[in-house]
């Protein structure tokens, strides 16, 4: 979803080629797995944070062109993009392998790129933020007057409400304070800032590790908790689970059988046998959104890899081409919050990567102990409740999250780090972020839900004071609540 398109107005001669083309290269991609086309590599990662761009009150402000224009001039190596709204940018990493000082480097990387960031924006009078969803964003700034001037997003909005037969989308999210409301666009998904973590693997495992990166997702937004506000109304730890998914509500097939199938959701199944079952599920379940011809050529896979791009799995399988043209698989890991700082972002990264690692190569058959609808449920309690949620887990027993990550999941993370040949030091450095983090249960949900009390629902306050305690790079389980 990355690139422009040219157009926005599609006949059913455009859906019928678009159809043809993903289905040849779709089958081109099994003629390559058959062949043996996919080469082992190492670990590979890499990472995309979702950040909003703020005014000295804490509010939106829909400049993200003239922010980019000026990191353009300014900050040529600096890689940021556009996002669905005019408020938001997007920041991507440099990929790297998954060994050594990987840990550090990346820290080092984000720390000087989000430095970078608030220098542009100062200089434009704005700030950035990273955090999962913006308190102060009323629900009147998610129009379409606010959304980036990229046609592929305006597309993306009409296919979306064609789908739906013209039908508002409803929002119906509950909890403390639940919420219930219509909107006649797909703006709200730029309410859901995230952290996207990116794993490359090897192959002949990578339908292992999509299927521990499902298992461990409860633990991953769970401990990565940022979104507890949405328009005043204190809903889940990580609201923005359930406001992706009505954001973009587009059932799939009917005929899939999976009455819950959806373009955003947490997928049908753990992966069988091999990852490409998932884009054979694509073509099966979800029909094209944006039915444009963008490469002719087969082996681009560019209708493969536009389409995938429309369907939102909270863990997504990925296939890209190296520069020799050779393809990898990839899993994009979505669950996880923007923020609170830059270095609590490289210990969730940690945490996910070591535990991934852990589970896929230790773990003989990790999806027979742990059935696929035991960890949906899981990721939805632990995104409605966070650290505090109760789950099940492999040996079948139910006990509380908090207790399961501090006494089996950051251990097991660290003898993946340690496997995956990490530094010690940078391994222990940020893994202990994560333990004092849940040892205290000072998530950044957490934060904001007691900094609200303490500002009396002052929400311009409390993200002023996010955004002090963002900017001296401490971790949030360090941060001080107003009158402490």
């Amino acid at each position: 979803m990355g690139q422009e398109i040219s157009s926005t107005e599609f006949r059913p001669h455009d859906f019928r080629v678009f159809n043809e083309h993903l289905r040849n290269e779709t089958e081109l991609l099994q003629r390559w797995w058959d062949a043996g086309r996919f080469p082992d590599a190492p670990h590979v990662s890499g990472h995309e944070i979702e950040a909003w761009l703020i005014d000295e009150q804490g509010r939106p402000v829909p400049r993200n062109r003239e922010f980019l224009e000026h990191a353009g001039l300014h900050a040529e190596d600096l890689l940021v993009y556009p996002e669905l709204a005019r408020f938001n940018i997007e920041l991507n990493s440099i990929p790297r392998r998954l060994r050594g000082d990987v840990l550090s480097a990346s820290f080092a990387e984000l720390r000087a790129s989000w430095a970078a960031c608030e220098r542009i924006a100062a200089e434009l009078g704005m700030g950035v933020l990273m955090i999962g969803i913006l308190p102060t964003a009323p629900e009147a700034e998610f129009s379409l007057d606010n959304m980036s001037g990229m046609q592929r997003y305006r597309a993306l909005n009409q296919q979306v409400l064609r789908m739906r037969g013209g039908r508002p989308l409803e929002l119906d999210i509950n909890g403390p304070q639940p919420l219930r409301a219509s909107h006649r666009d797909v703006m709200l998904e730029a309410a859901t800032t995230s952290l996207q973590l990116h794993l490359q693997v090897t192959p002949a495992k990578a339908a292992r590790y999509y299927n521990v990166a499902q298992m461990v997702s409860a633990a991953t937004v769970a401990v990565g908790a940022n979104s507890p506000w949405l328009f005043g109304h204190r809903l889940w730890e990580e609201t923005r689970i359930p406001l992706f998914e009505q954001s973009v509500a587009v059932p799939g097939n009917p005929d899939c059988g999976d009455a819950g199938l959806s373009r955003v959701g947490f997928g049908s199944g753990y992966a069988e046998g091999d990852l490409l079952g998932c884009f054979r599920e694509n073509v099966e379940c979800f029909p094209p959104l944006l039915p444009i011809e963008v490469d002719k050529y087969p082996a681009a896979l560019g209708h493969l890899r536009l389409h995938n791009g429309t369907i939102w799995r909270w863990n997504r399988p990925l296939v890209g081409l190296d520069d020799d043209g050779s393809p990898h698989l990839r899993i994009e890991h979505r669950v996880i919050a923007a923020g609170p700082s830059v270095i609590d972002t490289i210990a969730n990264a940690a945490f996910f990567y070591g535990l991934a690692t852990e589970l896929a190569e230790a773990m003989v058959e990790p999806e027979a102990d742990l059935p696929f609808h035991l960890a949906r449920d899981n990721f939805y309690t632990a995104a409605r409740y966070g650290v505090d949620a109760d789950v099940v887990w492999f040996d079948g027993a139910r006990g509380d999250l908090r207790g399961l990550i501090l006494d089996q999941l950051l251990p097991q993370a660290a003898a993946g780090l340690a496997r995956l040949d990490i530094d010690r030091g940078d391994a222990d450095r940020f893994l202990g972020v994560i333990r004092e983090r849940v040892r205290s249960r000072r998530t950044g949900a957490w934060w904001q839900r007691h900094c609200a009390e303490a500002c009396r629902l002052d929400m311009p306050a409390l993200v002023r004071t996010y955004r002090d305690h963002q900017r001296s790079g401490l971790p949030v389980h360090e941060w001080g609540l107003p009158g402490e």
